[in-house]
């Protein structure tokens, strides 16, 4: 099955609400529940999902493990500080407290080890975050103390950006070679940020040039050029996705000014424990169906790049954000994953999200840093 451009949805509102309340049942028993959203036309993902357990569903969090990195002791209090969230959800507040106390002292036994895994010009600034991790730290066991929930919820949100912070100073170079065949594309060697404002408010992006270089450096470029702005989301499914980037007239993609020719670009995804990502092909026609994605369709707000349903190697301006439901697309391994390349997730005013629908514009938007990272072709 295909979802196309401009098809409808084949699902009533009551068969969605049929569809949610089974999957609720289902979730209840831990049994898997398979689910297809399908339109007509070609351009846009086919939805099925199988949920295998706890998934990670924050973008920042997908975007810090996504990192090529390898110290344990960051990661060790990176997943100490995550794991405070189900601590905060039950309002165990005494727990989040002795979770803080023990990464604290794991964070001073460790404070050598980590700043040796940074490069030596990068670590004074390194040595400066992580005095401001402390300072996080000491914050958020003081409002777990004083039994301050939102508090918490903010102190430890600064705390895990303080923690990314570090680990992005760690990534001493870029971790392999984009194939020669790809060179006359753009390539984003690193990470950047972006600000879209839209007609109902900003989102902030990150886009992961570490795990998907083509895919966010045909974005980024993009983004330059200035050819979102101005331009209509085509589909708003709820739970679902929210599509943009067909440009005005006949073309479905961007039309390179110099060479005249449609910009083509190929699947790409970085499956964890390669060195370097898969082109060309999806993950389940090379037999890989059960291999995870470095950046999965886990999160709401996940930027997946849109193809013809038969051309794998078709996509060129128009991307989707997935709009994560844990009703209907439970988190964790679904037909997305593998088949459509992720390039970054929102990470700020998700809410922003909910409210776009189909005919909503995007204003202007703008990359607001790691635009050094963007690497044109000759």
């Amino acid at each position: 099955m295909a979802v196309g451009i401009n098809g409808k949805s084949n699902l009533q509102p009551n068969l969605q609400r049929k569809l949610a309340s089974a999957f609720r049942a289902f979730l209840q028993l831990s049994f898997a529940l398979l689910i297809f959203l399908s339109w007509s036309g070609g351009w846009a993902p086919v939805a099925a999902a199988l949920p295998p357990g706890n998934a990670i569903t924050d973008g920042k969090a997908l975007l810090r493990y996504a990192l090529p990195i390898d110290n344990k002791a960051i990661r060790d209090i990176q997943a100490n500080i995550e794991n405070t969230s189900e601590f905060l959800r039950a309002r165990r507040l005494s727990a989040v407290a002795r979770s803080v106390e023990t990464t604290q002292k794991l964070l001073t036994r460790k404070e050598a080890e980590i700043i040796g895994s940074v490069p030596a010009d990068r670590q004074p600034q390194a040595t400066a975050l992580l005095a401001q991790l402390k300072t996080d730290l000491d914050a958020m066991k003081a409002e777990a103390d004083s039994l301050k929930k939102d508090a918490v919820w903010t102190a430890r949100s600064e705390a895990l950006d303080t923690i990314g912070a570090i680990e992005e100073l760690m990534v001493a170079r870029f971790p392999f070679e984009v194939p020669e065949e790809y060179a006359s594309l753009p390539q984003l060697k690193g990470r950047a940020t972006v600000a879209v404002e839209t007609t109902k408010g900003t989102l902030q992006l990150v886009v992961d040039g570490y795990n998907a270089p083509i895919t966010a450096g045909n974005f980024v470029d993009l983004v330059q050029r200035g050819f979102y702005d101005g331009l209509e989301f085509t589909r708003a499914e709820d739970n679902y996705v929210l599509q943009i980037g067909d440009p005005p007239g006949k073309e479905v993609g961007f039309i390179d000014p110099k060479t005249k020719q449609y910009r083509a670009i190929p699947l790409e995804v970085m499956v964890q424990g390669d060195q370097k990502p898969i082109y060309g092909t999806t993950l389940e026609d090379i037999g890989r169906y059960l291999d995870q994605p470095v950046l999965p369709f886990s999160a709401f707000g996940t930027l997946g790049m849109a193809r013809p349903g038969d051309d794998v190697n078709g996509g060129s301006s128009q991307f989707f954000f997935f709009l994560f439901e844990p009703e209907l697309t439970p988190a964790g391994l679904n037909l997305l994953d593998g088949r459509y390349a992720v390039f970054g997730y929102v990470t700020e005013n998700k809410d922003v999200l909910q409210q776009l629908k189909q005919g909503d514009k995007i204003i202007a938007a703008k990359v607001i840093e790691g635009l050094d990272n963007l690497v044109e072709p000759n």
